[in-house]
């Protein structure tokens, strides 16, 4: 399985520079000078691999110079790209308050009572915050914001939700 560290938000400047917004908890090492990265190309270009030459930190982004990108107009092309690694490159240790989305996918989802609710199909992250979707047995999915409030416990062996009235009920 894939995992997503990184996003190309745009282009930078005429030499080539690529703006990522960053999907890793150690963007250091992943970007690091010298590092091969995979990308997924935009628009079903296929996947290609570049060489990090250099990385720089700009206004809360990631800037990227690679070997393979001499100029804005290469740069251009490669908007919406993803950088990606193999999900068994990471493990997150045995803290069982340390996680990675992928690990939690499957897992089953019960409310505080005890109730089923379903099984964890993805985290979505999305503009107004991260959010669970939740396949249920009668095939809805059911959208759990992802919030301590809602969401007390998390771990890959299950999630344990405190829904608000309504946010998963049939009946809409």
């Amino acid at each position: 399985m894939d995992l997503v560290v990184g996003r190309v938000a745009k282009s930078h400047g005429v030499r080539g520079e690529v703006v990522v917004d960053v999907r890793t908890d150690d963007p250091d090492a992943r970007f690091a000078s010298g590092t091969r990265l995979r990308a997924r190309l935009p628009r079903g270009g296929g996947e290609q691999n570049f060489t990090v030459t250099a990385a720089r930190h700009h206004a809360g982004r990631l800037l990227l110079s690679l070997d393979e990108v001499s100029d804005r107009t290469v740069a251009d092309t490669l908007r919406g790209a993803l950088f990606l690694i193999d999900s068994s490159d990471v493990d997150s240790g045995d803290d069982p308050d340390e996680f990675y989305e992928h690990e939690l996918e499957g897992a089953p989802v019960t409310t505080v009572d005890g109730a089923a609710v379903g099984v964890l199909t993805s985290v979505l992250h999305m503009p107004g915050g991260d959010v669970l979707a939740v396949r249920t047995p009668d095939d809805r999915e059911v959208l759990v914001p992802f919030v301590r409030e809602i969401v007390p416990t998390v771990s890959a062996a299950g999630i344990v939700i405190d829904p608000p009235d309504g946010l998963i009920d049939a009946e809409a």
